[in-house]
């Protein structure tokens, strides 16, 4: 039912990825003036993820929390409709979504799941580099193959000691003729024991600040001196696969970094511009799964003759969850703009981040309260609705360093008169 929706995307020819002033950037078809209305073919995209979702993701994700088990016939589906790996540009054999485009993708695959739209959407996390700084060699190489068969990467950063304060990162990368020796472990690294390949960022230069310190390379799956650690139980997202990686002795060819030596910090923090909108937008989606579901049940529910959703205490709960959808969405979408034109958007995806996260979170637990002690049962949507969204305010940067990137851009902005 879904090959005549996905049709126009399949061909891979309706977006691009093009230039605005020089620089590369990520851009749909639409018009580059703000619109409330999203395109013809935004909604299509919607439409087939919302169908997509309701079919194929929502009937199995009990299954898959309860379980654990990594939802590869899933994402093959996904692959084969064009849901999977859309940021690839055109010319590497993608689609070349904006992302916008993939934001409103995220949302709806995260309404039903939010456990499987990270395992898809990590894909996009190490993509972003490559599509960023690779070269064109690197990207039909390692683009390509991911548009002919339905492969899974990661993006190897956070370390057991470097989360959030990246400039910490030990792994090292030491040259040795025309290759490069990796050693060093990677933690909580989503796909890991999936991945087909790596982004990895290592220290190349220990005495160098952290602007100049660090560089990108990608490293196969299957090479030797990687070790693969187990498949870590989390409170929620259980579905994901999260894992350590460790790299002992690792021989990567520099013909597989990223980029120039030494830049491998502003490539990652890069990708983060392109990506956050689109941990924010699976926020939302979550978040409007939670109101959804309190809404219907609290229609149902009745106490005291009428149904809860008519007590005002009831009722004040459900519009300030669906402020919260509409508001989150809103910073979804100015930043994804942004960023879509050709605008540096660093200050508002941090917004959009932190905000969608913390609306998801409140959301959910407002839903687990309007449902009371069946919300604490596992037999209904919410409690795991709860336990998924914790995450977002975590990965891909906590709120609190959100909140010390924004306040730091306003600061700047203010003693630069702006």
């Amino acid at each position: 039912m879904f090959a005549s929706i996905a049709k126009p995307f399949v061909t891979r020819t309706a977006f691009a990825a093009t230039r605005v002033g020089g620089k590369k950037h990520f851009s749909s078809s639409s018009a580059a003036r703000i619109s409330l209305a999203l395109t013809p073919e935004q909604l299509e995209l919607q439409e087939l993820s919302r169908s997509f979702t309701a079919k194929e993701i929502i009937p199995k994700a009990a299954h898959h929390d309860r379980t654990g088990e990594y939802p590869a016939e899933i994402l093959k589906k996904m692959w084969d409709v064009g849901l999977l790996n859309t940021h690839i540009p055109a010319e590497y054999g993608g689609l070349g979504l904006g992302v916008l485009d993939c934001a409103i993708i995220s949302e709806e695959l995260s309404y039903g799941c939010s456990g499987i739209q990270t395992a898809a959407e990590a894909n996009g996390l190490a993509q972003a580099p490559v599509i960023l700084g690779a070269s064109d060699a690197l990207k039909k190489k390692y683009l390509g193959r991911m548009t002919e068969e339905p492969l899974m990467c990661a993006y190897g950063v956070t370390e057991p000691i470097a989360g959030s304060d990246v400039a910490g990162i030990a792994t090292k990368a030491e040259k040795k003729g025309n290759d490069w020796v990796l050693n060093g472990q990677k933690m909580w690294i989503t796909n890991g024991g999936k991945a087909n390949w790596y982004f990895v960022l290592a220290k190349t230069d220990a005495s160098a600040k952290p602007g100049k310190a660090f560089t990108g390379f990608i490293v196969d799956g299957n090479s030797a001196g990687i070790s693969v650690g187990k498949k870590e139980i989390n409170m929620g997202q259980r579905c994901s696969d999260t894992r350590g990686i460790s790299f002992e002795d690792v021989v990567v060819s520099d013909a597989n970094r990223i980029g120039d030596v030494g830049k491998g910090f502003q490539l990652a923090m890069g990708a983060f511009d392109i990506t956050r909108p689109l941990v924010a937008s699976a926020a939302v989606g979550l978040a409007r799964r939670a109101y959804d579901e309190a809404l219907k049940y609290a229609l149902e529910r009745k106490t005291m003759g009428k149904p809860i959703a008519e007590h005002q205490a009831i009722a004040f709960m459900l519009a300030d969850m669906a402020i919260g959808v509409e508001a989150a969405r809103g910073l979804v979408y100015k930043t994804s703009w942004q960023i879509d034109n050709g605008e540096r958007n660093t200050l508002v995806a941090s917004m959009a981040k932190a905000y969608a996260s913390e609306v998801a979170n409140k959301n959910a637990a407002d839903a687990v309260q309007i449902f009371g002690g069946n919300g604490f049962n596992s037999e209904y949507p919410v409690e795991k609705l709860m336990r998924d969204a914790k995450i977002f305010m975590i990965y891909e940067g906590t709120s609190q360093i959100q909140r010390l990137i924004i306040s730091r851009s306003l600061i700047d902005a203010a003693k630069k008169g702006n």
